[in-house]
């Protein structure tokens, strides 16, 4: 497995993707306590009481980050995973997953800093297309069986 360049590849790319995952967490969490805006009573009487239990524009708008993350990084773990066993290029391979995680920084950055629009939505389709590519060459491979 470790002499697979193109799994090696992907996993340093997933690995990336999965650390920014944790870091959006990490955001999530701070941005919940810099605004006292706790999702669970007893964080909220652990950190100056129960009015604190409440929704804030800031976390939800990181919620929402993190759960696009998850609808989007972990589809790509599965069509990355089954895509190196099908024995791609190396390089082209690199391309598909450079492109993606690139894609998926760009849009963590430009929804946590509220960039002006279209820079979220256009990361967001430049990182599907190589998801695609990934999917049809998989769908491909596979449809003799």
């Amino acid at each position: 497995m470790m002499e697979n360049k193109v799994f090696l590849s992907f996993t340093f790319y997933s690995t990336i993707l999965i650390l920014k995952m944790y870091v959006v967490a990490i955001i999530t969490g701070q941005v919940r306590l810099r605004k006292k805006a706790f999702a669970n009573p007893e964080d909220a009487l652990r950190n100056g009481g129960v009015q604190f239990c409440r929704e804030d524009p800031d976390v939800e708008r990181c919620r929402r980050a993190h759960r696009n993350d998850m609808e989007n990084i972990f589809p790509f773990l599965f069509l990355g995973a089954i895509y190196s066993l099908l024995d791609p290029s190396p390089s082209v391979a690199r391309i598909h997953f450079l492109i993606f995680c690139v894609g998926r920084i760009i849009h963590t950055i430009a929804y946590l800093l509220r960039l002006r629009a279209p820079t979220r939505s256009v990361a967001y389709s430049v990182a599907q297309l190589p998801c695609f590519s990934m999917a049809l060459q998989i769908l491909l491979a596979t449809t003799p069986y």
